[in-house]
């Protein structure tokens, strides 16, 4: 049997008619950049979000920057932030000239840990943010988090750029620090057809800054307030994300019944492996998790790898090295061994498939194939 990790043709094809109708609409109006079907979907994930404001960009990293840059992040700024997470939330920092400041993570959530925060504020009292990341689609401690945010200060800025529909007790992913921001990558829970995303937040001058930064600084034509960039949104990436963004609640819904599939199946044997905590889920709040990922805890995890690819089954290692020890970070000075949360979860992790159109059979293999692995 052949267990893809994601399958995105599964969701394209129910909806393929409606997506090249509403493509073929732009392109007739040829309005490509911005315009109505933009602002349709600003609108709607505002709504959505509970944000007062939400602005559409060309990437999720994008999003990021130019928040950032909004709130005059410059060279010399401290950005705390968590070293387990994809690149862009702590090279958006650097790109800016200012300095990541890697925090560890809650070993449970692979969130960042606010215990660990609170040391971190502790030594630099001077940082201009925090950073969380709602890693897999499941909210970091949010209560936590803005509590410290408010105790010392400084914004929470919230990375949902793997979370969009998921919620936490005091609100939506995204919406519930000073800001945050979405990617669409196709991949993504609400992924378009390229590169896309969005940053949210409730203060109205903030929001009218990002919006002209998206557009090289302008607010009119050709007068430039600020230096900005080039971040527009696509007009068919926008078309393309109205057409999806309905049926978001009800794909999170399959890809935590297929959670919990796999949750039943794997109680059948007696593994060696970590199943991911729901720690929200007795809160009372519907999209406690989105699964942006099934991500497992596993002994041997490159052998087990290795043998479920032969078998046919798709996996991925998100993350095989955390940002302290990448590379281009190496003149931040850390070391192996800082951060042993972040590098456990590094040497350990597996994702695993989910998507809402996986099958039963096609999760019952995957289970047997990890327990023949393990014996």
């Amino acid at each position: 049997m052949q267990v893809p990790l994601l399958d995105l043709k599964l969701q394209y094809a129910p909806l393929k008619a409606r997506l090249l109708a509403e493509i073929e609409a732009v392109a007739d109006s040829q309005a490509l950049l911005l315009g109505p079907q933009t602002e349709k979907f600003e609108k709607a994930v505002a709504a959505y979000c509970g944000a007062a404001h939400a602005i559409g960009v060309s990437s999720g990293t994008d999003a990021q920057l130019i928040l950032l840059m909004a709130l005059g992040i410059k060279p010399g700024d401290k950005v705390l932030t968590t070293p387990y997470t994809f690149f862009a939330t702590a090279s958006c920092v650097a790109r800016l000239g200012a300095t990541p400041v890697f925090v560890d993570i809650d070993p449970v959530t692979f969130n960042i840990s606010v215990p660990a925060l609170e040391r971190a504020l502790a030594a630099h009292p001077e940082a201009k943010a925090i950073v969380p990341v709602h890693l897999y689609g499941q909210c970091a401690d949010m209560a936590g988090l803005v509590a410290l945010g408010k105790k010392h200060g400084i914004p929470v800025l919230e990375d949902a750029a793997q979370a969009h529909g998921a919620s936490h007790p005091l609100g939506h992913a995204g919406a519930i620090g000073e800001a945050g921001w979405f990617s669409f990558y196709p991949t993504k829970n609400l992924g378009a057809f390229g590169d896309a995303g969005m940053t949210v937040c409730h203060d109205d001058a903030l929001a009218a800054k990002i919006r002209a930064l998206r557009n090289h600084g302008m607010e009119t034509r050709y007068y430039h307030k600020w230096i900005g960039g080039n971040f527009r949104i696509d007009a068919i990436q926008s078309a393309v994300l109205n057409v999806k963004l309905p049926h978001l609640d009800t794909w999170g819904a399959g890809r935590r019944a297929r959670a919990g599939f796999y949750r039943r199946a794997f109680a059948r044997h007696t593994l060696p492996i970590t199943l991911p905590t729901e720690v929200y889920a007795d809160s009372g709040v519907l999209n406690h998790h989105i699964y942006n990922q099934f991500i497992i805890r596993a002994p041997q995890r490159d052998e087990l790898r290795a043998f479920l690819t032969k078998a046919g089954v798709g996996t991925e290692i998100y993350y095989p090295l955390p940002l302290h020890l990448q590379e281009c970070f190496a003149y931040l000075g850390h070391r192996k061994g800082e951060f042993p949360e972040a590098e456990r979860a590094a040497a350990e992790t597996l994702a695993l498939p989910i998507f809402p159109e996986l099958t039963e059979d096609q999760q019952e293999y995957v289970v047997a194939q990890i327990a023949a692995f393990y014996g």
